[in-house]
């Protein structure tokens, strides 16, 4: 087992191996402590693992209570937000309880941020069954809930007790989910280590300790220099612009891995095409993505792209922040208009 360390607005580890859920009760004791434990997980992943996770937290004293969504991002809404928090009050849940957020990014944002709400603060576990939230969504205290306009658009920052990364969960997983994951550590090489995108050339499935350690490294260091977005965490939203407009525009039908992996693609290009970029990158960048089993296209136009991406969180006073590939391991925050951002959209969507 490994474990990363972040030390953020609040300290916490991150704990990466196999067989770990069957030990999670014990992890949360030392971590979280309390007297009960909801569990909140979809459908999906309670089949699968919700049982381990609540016998090894009753093993540990808990009393536990748990909560089912539906698996998808249409989960990820106001209306179970509220219903999460209805169901710790019911339960009588204490500021000294805590919450298990088992389960891929929707589980983990939703749980996180109601983690956030509830009484102002109550203790919160991740548990990360997908590769997309093992590397990424777990980690850094971004929860969220998506609103009818735009993706993430409630929320909080809300760092959790604990990860518990128990990669043996990646192995029920289809083909898809394990390709959505993947975009998202592409995006750790581009952004930040050539090492790692070069070591995607081979089957993550082999290597996926490595693979998953570093990225929250990445991650780790990032957030501990800017928790709250003010800055230089902007630069782990390579592809997140055009991405999370994709997914606006398909009723969230695409999911997100499939939508970044369309926005870095997209960026990728009109980085090339502004001269930002060296054709050699764009197409490193192309071709891994396509490796993945990923999009390098959207069926949604330039215009409808960039009305969506009007409702991005990083824009504000006229200008977005772009985050442009310079070369492999190598990017850099870019500060532009919105008729800019209207000329990159259409420069990266061009056939």
């Amino acid at each position: 087992m490994r474990t990363v360390r972040v030390d953020a607005s609040k300290r916490y580890d991150i704990l990466i191996g196999q067989g770990l859920l069957g030990n999670s009760g014990s992890y949360v004791r030392s971590a979280a402590g309390g007297g009960k434990a909801a569990v909140i997980t979809d459908d999906v992943v309670d089949r699968l693992y919700a049982d381990t996770v609540e016998k090894s937290l009753q093993g540990e004293g808990y009393k536990t209570s748990k909560f089912i969504v539906a698996s998808g991002e249409k989960s990820k809404n106001a209306g179970n937000f509220i219903a999460i928090l209805n169901f710790l009050a019911e339960n009588a849940f204490t500021r000294k309880d805590c919450v298990i957020a088992l389960g891929g990014g929707v589980v983990g944002d939703l749980a996180g941020f109601a983690a956030a709400s509830y009484m102002r603060g109550i203790g919160l576990v991740q548990i990360p069954t997908t590769l997309l939230s093992a590397v990424d969504s777990s980690v850094g205290g971004k929860t969220a809930i998506d609103l009818d306009t735009g993706k993430n658009l409630a929320g909080a920052f809300y760092q959790p007790d604990l990860v518990i990364c128990d990669y043996s969960a990646l192995d029920t997983l289809g083909g898809d989910l394990i390709s959505a994951g993947c975009a998202e550590v592409i995006k750790y090489g581009v952004i930040a280590d050539g090492e790692l995108f070069a070591r995607l050339k081979q089957p993550v499935t082999e290597q996926y300790e490595e693979i998953i350690a570093r990225c929250v490294s990445i991650k780790r260091d990032i957030v501990c220099k800017d928790e709250r977005d003010g800055g230089i965490r902007n630069i782990l939203n390579f592809g997140h612009t055009i991405g999370h407009a994709i997914e606006l525009c398909s009723a969230y039908e695409i999911t997100h891995g499939f939508a970044v992996a369309a926005g870095m693609a997209a960026m990728a290009r009109a980085a090339c095409s502004l001269g930002l970029c060296g054709e050699g990158c764009r197409d490193d960048i192309l071709e891994m993505i396509r490796r993945h089993g990923l999009p390098t296209r959207t069926r949604f136009g330039a215009e409808e792209l960039f009305k969506a991406a009007l409702s991005d969180k990083k824009s504000g006073g006229g200008t977005i922040t772009i985050i442009v590939p310079r070369e492999i391991g190598c990017s850099e925050l870019m500060r532009v208009t919105m008729a800019e951002l209207k000329e990159i959209i259409a420069l990266g969507t061009a056939e």
